[in-house]
């Protein structure tokens, strides 16, 4: 049954009006930023050019970004798009690590004491912050160097912390608030995870993911 719009009806409608306005100007933004373009397709051929010659590619953050980190790695080892293998990746999140780190040695040392572990010369880092400057993610970015990984990272703002330390920098021009600069990095993982399955895919699973 229908009802004639109440004005909390029309201020919640122009809410979410505004938001969709918001994030349609951020990947418009995105788009027209050619160094981020360029910047997403040279990660791309990062991680597949790791991958193809067996390494591994570790992805961390915080919050919201450790969110979209275990979400791009459980989608190279499972399934993105087409079928095709497995691929080596993982997310720094094992709460038995990340407490232990952060109880004995601090929490700016959760991720780099895994990347001082576990990485190894020709791996990859997504190192993901919003605000470029999260300790511990800057820390992982160090440590990767340390271990002459590739570091690929996400950021909100091209100078920052983790943009100094970055091999590859994607900074999503999303504006001021999070959330924004959020939505953008899970298309950016999005389409470097097309890009891999691009590069490593043989004939026959490019013509099944085109399906």
């Amino acid at each position: 049954m229908s009802r004639a719009a109440t004005g909390e009806d029309r201020r919640g409608e122009a809410i979410v009006a505004d938001a969709l306005a918001q994030a349609a100007a951020a990947l418009a933004s995105l788009r027209a930023d050619t160094a981020a373009v360029a910047a997403i397709a040279h990660g791309g051929e990062a991680v597949a050019r790791c991958l193809r010659a067996g390494g591994r590619v570790f992805s961390c953050g915080n919050g919201g970004s450790l969110c979209d980190a275990m979400h791009f790695a459980e989608e190279l080892t499972g399934r993105f798009r087409g079928d095709r293998p497995g691929y080596a990746a993982t997310a720094i999140a094992d709460p038995g690590h990340l407490s232990c780190v952060a109880n004995d040695f601090g929490f700016d040392q959760v991720f780099s004491r895994y990347v001082q572990a576990h990485g190894r010369p020709g791996d990859v880092l997504v190192a993901i912050s919003t605000s470029g400057t999260s300790p511990n993610v800057v820390a992982a970015a160090h440590a990767a160097h340390a271990a002459d990984m590739t570091v690929i990272a996400l950021t909100g703002r091209a100078e920052c912390a983790l943009a100094d330390v970055a091999d590859v920098l994607i900074a999503t021009p999303a504006g001021r608030y999070s959330d924004r600069v959020q939505e953008l990095h899970i298309k950016v993982l999005h389409t470097l995870i097309e890009l891999v399955e691009h590069h490593l895919a043989g004939p026959a699973e490019r013509a099944a993911g085109a399906a």
